[in-house]
This record gives C-alpha cells, structure tokens and sequence, in this order.
C-alpha cells in the first residue's frame, strides 16, 4: 500500500523440493535486484550439484549432513555473487536481501535462513521455526524481562544485523525438523510477519479452504493492517 516497487522475490526448485522467500534492500532497483540475484543463484547452484556429491567451491563441513552442506553452500554462494556485483557497479552499492529456505528430504525439512524473513510451521499450533537476525532480537536476548508492548514501540526494530551482500562471507542458520502428516508452512517476507500476529496467521491458514484462499487472505490482512511494505507468503502443505 505504500510502496510503488517491489523488492520482494520468491522461488521453487520443484525438482529439489526447495521454496525459497527474499526480502531485498538498499533503494530503487537494488533491492530487486539482491533478492532476484539470491534465488537465481540457489537455483543454479542446486541444477549444478544435482548429480555430484559437492558442495564446491566451498568446504564440506562434517558436522552437517549432505542436504544441510548443499542448502548452505547454495546461500553463501549466492552471498557472494550479490557482494561481488555490488563492489562492481557503483548504482548497487550498499544492496543486499534476506533469505528464507526450506528443502524437504524424506520425512524432514531443513530450514535456513538469514535476516528477517521467517518460517512458520502450523499444526495443532503455530510455531516460528527461524529466529530474526535484527537488532530487536538482540535487545530482548539481552533482556529477558521485556514485554510485548515495548517490543512493539522498540524503535529499532526493522535494522536487521545480518543479511546476504553486507560482507564477502556470511554465516547461515540451518536447522532440521520432522515432518508429520498434514503440517503446513508459510515462508514470508517481514511485509507480513511485521503487520500480521502470529495468531492471525494460524487463524487465517487454518480456515482456509485451500492454500491460495490462505495467501490471498495473508496479503489482504497485512494490507489492512497499513501494507506499509512489501508482503511475499508462501504456503507448503505436506501430505505424506
């Protein structure tokens, strides 16, 4: 509603089982730029490493399973491409986006993310399944004690503390859940996580009577909450 371009991106690697949501920054056309730039190369780092147990050109971590090593190597990549671009054309400095993944292997999902934008994963209840990379995050790590209305005023809620093209290097949160029959979830962009409760979000999802009515409803809500920026949902249902 306030906004005349849109800087959001999303995409699905059908092949792969990856859904991915982007949230660009950095002004007219950097931004979409960043966010774009994130999802075509995820998308071209998973059509590359399809056949190949790989994760070049960076290291194998032991510590992660194959699916984890792919998902983050994909994101630090594109990581690197947005920084690198951006060091070049002097019209894209200072662009960058956030990332929200996941990829279903099996009976598990992997989830990994960096900045804002958030799972969720929605059953018998709602559940956030990322934690913020922002300021607010921080503060209320460093006190306990704050309530949800101060939360709500804190005046630096939007500055986010990591997010790809900000440094050449990037560290990426990755975390494995279960899969049960019928679990829905919302990948998103803070254009609705910031307008929309969580509440909301559950209630609007689950009396849906399909998961497009469910997005469109998201939107529109977050619209009338003021849409004072970009809103991007995704909704997976998972029917094993």
């Amino acid at each position: 509603m306030k906004r005349a371009h849109n800087e959001d991106y999303f995409s699905l690697i059908e092949d792969e089982k990856v859904f991915l949501v982007a949230d660009g920054m950095g002004g007219h056309a950097c931004g979409e730029v960043a966010s774009k730039l994130s999802g075509d190369v995820i998308s071209e780092f998973y059509m590359h490493s399809k056949d190949m147990d790989a994760t070049w050109p960076y290291r194998y971590d032991p510590n992660l399973s194959y699916p984890e090593n792919r998902m983050v190597a994909a994101i630090r990549l594109a990581n690197a491409r947005i920084y690198d671009a951006a060091q070049k054309n002097p019209n894209l400095r200072g662009m960058g986006t956030t990332i929200v993944g996941c990829m279903f292997v099996g009976d598990h999902v992997y989830i990994s993310h960096v900045g804002d934008s958030r799972c969720y994963r929605i059953n018998s209840e709602i559940k956030q399944l990322t934690r913020d990379h922002s300021l607010l995050e921080d503060y209320k790590d460093a006190r306990p004690d704050m309530s949800e209305e101060e939360a709500r005023n804190f005046p630096h809620k939007n500055v986010i503390t990591r997010a790809l093209g900000m440094r050449d290097t990037v560290q990426v949160d990755i975390t494995k859940h279960q899969v049960n029959d019928g679990d829905q979830f919302v990948l998103c962009s803070d254009g609705l996580s910031g307008m929309v409760d969580d509440k909301t979000i559950y209630k609007i999802v689950r009396e849906a009577s399909t998961l497009e009515n469910a997005v469109a409803e998201l939107i529109e809500q977050a619209n009338r909450a003021g849409g004072t920026d970009n809103i991007t949902a995704m909704l997976i249902q998972c029917n094993l």
